[in-house]
């Protein structure tokens, strides 16, 4: 693991592997770059380097109020800039996703592409009351091996092994003397329920701006915040954009299901392949 510290005097944390095209990736709200460990392997010839977005993982906590998608988009440009790399793909998974939209937006000129995994322009309520019930929050669970029964039990997720459950929770809990701890600063609650209060944004400009870079939506076919009804808009207004419907899977698909793993392998060709026309 290494560390960068942001103007704010943050110290975030990051991996940085491989050679090749530099992707970022940008783990979930809760998450950090552990998120990215299934579909590593399978990322060839590419430099993946993997955030722990402030307050996450091994980065410095920073308070509620610096728990924001226009922060967090700073500090991934501030990681490009600190690794001196002019142009990135983003790959990122849901609050990641939000972010990469953002930078679509705003830093389009850094980015070679983007991935989005299971999140969109416009975000399910009830999924969001659903994040709201538990972030922040120990779990009711005492053990990894009790929160990965826990796990097993989501009807969004079904065959999947109890072995994948036991990484899962490992990598979203702590195992602590008195039961499961939290990987992240729990004042990551005070920001989000505070956003969710806050007047509903149209983020639909925001993805519009991503035209003409290769882009890739992975969507979870149980998800419940990633709407089949805002996919298929996503598809008609850029109907170029590589889509992957992952059975199976709600929220968040793991990445490493064989058809995102194609996916991915087109969408990094697609971009190596314009990288190297532009040379």
């Amino acid at each position: 693991m290494r560390f960068f510290v942001t103007e704010d005097g943050t110290k975030l944390a990051y991996k940085d592997e491989g050679e090749g095209l530099p992707v970022l990736a940008l783990a979930g709200l809760t998450r950090d770059g552990r998120d990215f460990d299934y579909v590593a392997p399978h990322l060839e010839g590419i430099r993946l380097i993997r955030l722990d977005s402030r307050g996450r993982g091994q980065s410095g906590w920073s308070g509620a109020d610096t728990y924001s998608v226009p922060q967090e988009a700073d500090d991934a440009i501030a990681l490009l800039d600190h690794l001196k790399i002019d142009k990135a793909a983003i790959l990122g998974t849901s609050r990641g996703g939000l972010i990469a939209m953002l930078l679509g937006a705003v830093a389009k000129g850094r980015l070679h592409g983007i991935c989005l995994n299971d999140v969109g322009p416009v975000l399910e309520p009830p999924a969001l009351t659903r994040i709201g019930d538990y972030i922040g929050k120990r779990p009711v669970a005492k053990t990894i091996e009790g929160m990965a029964e826990k796990l097993s039990h989501d009807p969004a997720f079904p065959n999947v092994p109890m072995s994948r459950w036991i990484e899962e929770a490992e990598r979203h809990y702590v195992q602590e003397g008195t039961g499961l701890g939290l990987p992240y600063d729990p004042e990551l609650r005070t920001s989000f329920m505070k956003a969710l209060d806050a007047p509903a944004v149209d983020a639909w400009p925001l993805f519009d701006a991503m035209k003409g870079i290769p882009l890739m939506l992975v969507r979870g076919h149980n998800t419940d915040l990633l709407s089949e009804e805002t996919a298929n808009e996503m598809r008609k207004r850029i109907p170029e954009m590589i889509f992957v419907d992952v059975a199976d899977r709600g929220h968040v698909p793991f990445l490493d299901e064989p058809l995102v793993v194609s996916a991915l392998q087109r969408w990094i060709g697609e971009m190596k392949d314009r990288a190297s026309k532009a040379e």
